[in-house]
This record gives structure tokens, C-alpha cells and sequence, in this order.
């Protein structure tokens, strides 16, 4: 693992005992850990996939407004979060990596550095029941 922040290390730590999946990323949206319920909405563990770099994940993932239609990054509540440092709300569709398409609610936060600086994001979702 590449060295981070206490904030970030704390927080894969946190996200690893949460029972809904969830998602971290950097200051850059780069993947750097999910959790165990999110590797059965995403189709693979996240031992199998490591970190990523934002565009190698959400051309994996492929987020979509609608089963047919794209969705624009601002509408993709990681990313407001992570531009905005305000916690977001959406919902999206995405490809899992097994071949399932879910359509997800998402809920994403800023991590905040003891410091004050800006560190990443969290995303936890599940599944939307409509």
C-alpha cells in the first residue's frame, strides 16, 4: 500500500468494519480501497483490483444517469464531494466487473486532515430498491 495520510489509513480501517459498502478515493478520485460488501456489488475483491487511477475506474465501472445514458462527473456524487469538500448525494447505474448492472444510491464525504486539509472521500451505497 502506498504510504497516505493517518486520515486515510484510519479510514480504510473504519470502512473495513462498515457492513454497507463503501468506497475510498484521494484528492484525484483515485481508488484506494473497497470494502468487503462493496466487492460483491462490484464483482471482484478488492485484493484482485489494488488501487486505480480514476479513469482506469470509471471506464471499469462505467457510472450511468440511466441503463442507456451517461452521466456527467459533476452528477456523480463522489466527485461534487470531492470538488466541493461538502458531503453529496445520487444515484447512479454502474457495470459491475462479474457482468451485473446495479443501480445504486450514493452518499460520499470529505475526509478532512487533522491539519484541516483536504485529504479524499468516503462513498458508502447500496443498492436502490425502486
Amino acid at each position: 500500500m502506498a504510504a497516505h495520510e493517518i486520515e486515510i489509513i484510519l479510514s480504510r480501517q473504519w470502512a473495513d468494519s462498515l457492513s454497507i459498502p463503501a468506497f475510498i478515493s484521494d484528492m484525484e478520485g483515485n481508488l484506494i480501497f473497497y470494502n468487503g460488501p462493496a466487492e460483491e456489488i462490484f464483482g471482484k475483491r478488492f485484493e484482485d483490483t489494488g488501487p486505480m487511477p480514476q479513469t482506469e475506474w470509471s471506464l471499469m465501472f462505467n457510472p450511468r444517469k440511466t441503463q442507456d445514458d451517461s452521466i456527467s462527473p459533476e452528477e456523480i456524487a463522489l466527485v461534487r464531494t470531492l470538488r466541493t469538500h461538502q458531503p453529496a448525494q445520487g444515484s447512479l447505474w454502474i457495470d459491475s466487473l462479474d457482468g451485473k448492472k446495479h443501480f445504486l444510491n450514493v452518499t460520499s464525504f470529505p475526509i478532512i486532515g487533522m491539519a484541516g486539509g483536504n485529504l479524499g472521500a468516503i462513498a458508502i451505497f447500496w443498492k436502490n430498491q425502486e
